[in-house]
Order: C-alpha cells, then sequence, then structure tokens
C-alpha cells in the first residue's frame, strides 16, 4: 500500500480513516416550500444588487411566478424601503413568516425587526452569517418558486454563508460600465466557481441616459466594457439598464414594483431554464 496523503478525493482506497468532504448546507422549515434559489452579487458595492433584485423578483411575480427575496445585506439593508414595507414580520411557536409586498412577494430583511430603520447594525460577521442562515432556516417561506437573495457587496463572511448554507441555483452577475468592471465581475466569477456555484448571467446597471426627446442613448461613463468583461469570463450579458431617475423615485416611495422591468426579460427566461 503507498503512503497516505490525507487527500481523500485522490484516493480509491476505503480506510478508517477517509473522510467524506463535509455538507454545510442548512435545511429550511419543515413547512418551506422553495423551488429555486438565485443569488444576486457583485465583487464591489454600489452598482444596483438591491436594484435587479427587486425588478427580478418583481418581474417574475407579473409573469404569475411566485417570487421572493431573503435581504442578506445584514449591514446595509434597501429591500423594505423600495417596496415600502414598514409592518414586522409575524409569528408564532411554529416559526415566522415573511411580510408582503403590494403585490404578494414574499420578503424578509434585518430591517423589519428593528424599531428605527436607521439604527446600524454594529455585528461582527459571525453574528451576521448567523442572521442570514436563521432568515433561511427559522422563516416559513410557502410556495416559493424563485427565492432571490440581495446579497452585500464583495466575498467576506456573508456571501459565504450563503453559498455554504443556502443551496443556491445560480447567480447573477451585477456591475456598473466603469473601468473596474473586468476586476469587479472577476472577483464574483472566481469566487463562484471556488463555489462551484452556476452562473447565470451579468447584468450591467447605470448602462446609460436616454434622450426623453429623440431617444438616443448616451454612455456617459464609456460603452463596451462589461461586453468585454462577459467575453473575457465567459458569462452572457443579459441586460443593460439605463439610469433613469423614474426608477429612482419609485425606490425612494417605495413602489418598485410599478417600474417596468421588460429591460430583464432575458435574464428571466434564463432563470426559468435552470
Amino acid at each position: 500500500m503507498s503512503e497516505c496523503t490525507h487527500d481523500c478525493s485522490s484516493c480509491s482506497s476505503n480506510c478508517s480513516s477517509r473522510q467524506e468532504p463535509q455538507s454545510f448546507l442548512k435545511q429550511p422549515h419543515e413547512l418551506s416550500n422553495i423551488k429555486k434559489i438565485i443569488g444576486v452579487v457583485s465583487g464591489k458595492g454600489g452598482v444596483g444588487k438591491s436594484l435587479v433584485t427587486s425588478l427580478l423578483a418583481s418581474a417574475m411575480k407579473k409573469d404569475g411566478a411566485n417570487s421572493a427575496i431573503l435581504d442578506a445585506d445584514i449591514t446595509g439593508p434597501s429591500i423594505p424601503k423600495m417596496f415600502g414595507v414598514t409592518e414586522r414580520p409575524k409569528g408564532n411557536d411554529t416559526g415566522m413568516l415573511p411580510c408582503k409586498t403590494k403585490t404578494g412577494i414574499d420578503i424578509m430583511s434585518i430591517n423589519l425587526l428593528l424599531g428605527d430603520d436607521t439604527a446600524p447594525v454594529v455585528w461582527r460577521g459571525p453574528v451576521i452569517g448567523g442572521a442570514v442562515e436563521q432568515f433561511y432556516t427559522d422563516v416559513i417561506w410557502e410556495d416559493v418558486d424563485y427565492m432571490f437573495v440581495d446579497m452585500p457587496p464583495g466575498t467576506g463572511d456573508v456571501p459565504l454563508t450563503v453559498f455554504q448554507s443556502l443551496p443556491v441555483d445560480g447567480i447573477i452577475i451585477v456591475t456598473s460600465p466603469q473601468e473596474l468592471v473586468s476586476m469587479i465581475v472577476g472577483k464574483a466569477v472566481n469566487m463562484a466557481k471556488m463555489m462551484k456555484i452556476p452562473i447565470i448571467g451579468m447584468v450591467e446597471n447605470m448602462s446609460y441616459i436616454e434622450c426623453p426627446d429623440c431617444g438616443k442613448k448616451m454612455y456617459i461613463f464609456g460603452e463596451g466594457k462589461s461586453e468585454e468583461a462577459a467575453e473575457k469570463y465567459g458569462i452572457e450579458l443579459l441586460a443593460k439598464i439605463p439610469m433613469n431617475p423614474e426608477i429612482a423615485a419609485a425606490c425612494d416611495r417605495g413602489d418598485i414594483e410599478s417600474v417596468d422591468g421588460s429591460v430583464l426579460k432575458d435574464a428571466c427566461e434564463k432563470i426559468k431554464k435552470i
């Protein structure tokens, strides 16, 4: 017998010290029924993950699917504000129920549990990760076709917790048309590959401004950078969302569900196929 290298993945021997890879997946609440889980991620902040998450969930709901949002951005939650949801979640000895938006999208966010939505969440990484896990395990998500997980920026504790603890079916990478786009996308792509999470595609936010008079598109941050990054990493650019003051106003008044999300049609169709 050859000397043991302690690398069980490359060894066919069935010895007493053999160890199988440990799974960190958490089980959802026994009354939950979640069919698909989609992560919305980016390598940096400020690119519009929450906007894309909200538009995707709204578009799926309008298309007849039951959609839900798990707001995993514990220290910077914005989902309740965008949907105009202010009531606290209800619960009992069995578990906690998510809040519902005007059109019936289920949402759970730390801001729904705070007395003051401007109160800072000053927690360390493990506590934040534990809260995200509880949103999945302790909340009763009834009959959800698509759960969208709004991730915090970067590749730290919470994205790692989500990828290890939740059975994520795929991710949408959100970026903006700046010189940093290749680095932003690269971080998200490489983490997804490390965690063996399928990449559904990429969405570019703040892509252009459309002239209200002639309809001409003006690419004030430049054009083509996201296409180059998509080609470099072998992923599909599924949508370009314009800079639109009407979208910003809808988010401010908690009426994101009124926004036309048809720009994400290709992204929705690809999500349906996973």
